[in-house]
């Protein structure tokens, strides 16, 4: 798990900062102070990317629909197939099982 070599009392205070957070305005809010446009806009980007991957789709239609690099998308996938499991863990709780997805080409 790569995340140990990163723990510490900053991390855990961002973390726990993060878990504090009570809705959807406040994620915005909270966001929008400790990141920058491009920073969030590529965090949600990666998770598009894992969500498009775990229904199917395939590299060109990603990159198409979503922007993301090639790199991007590898790295991605590397996390599904040999990370933490935590991308499928959010896109379930946020998404449910599996759904069946229109135009996967």
């Amino acid at each position: 798990m790569q995340i140990e070599k990163l723990r510490g009392k900053e991390l855990d205070q961002l973390f726990q900062s993060i878990l504090s957070l009570n809705d959807l305005e406040e994620c915005y809010r909270f966001f929008d102070d400790l990141c920058t446009v491009n920073e969030i806009q590529s965090l949600a980007q990666r998770l598009e990317v894992a969500r498009m991957l775990r229904d199917g789709f395939t590299y060109h239609k990603i990159e198409t629909e979503t922007g993301a690099s090639t790199a991007t998308i590898s790295r991605v996938k590397r996390c599904l197939n040999y990370g933490n499991d935590a991308y499928q863990m959010a896109l379930e709780r946020v998404h449910g099982d599996k759904e069946e997805t229109e135009g996967k080409e």
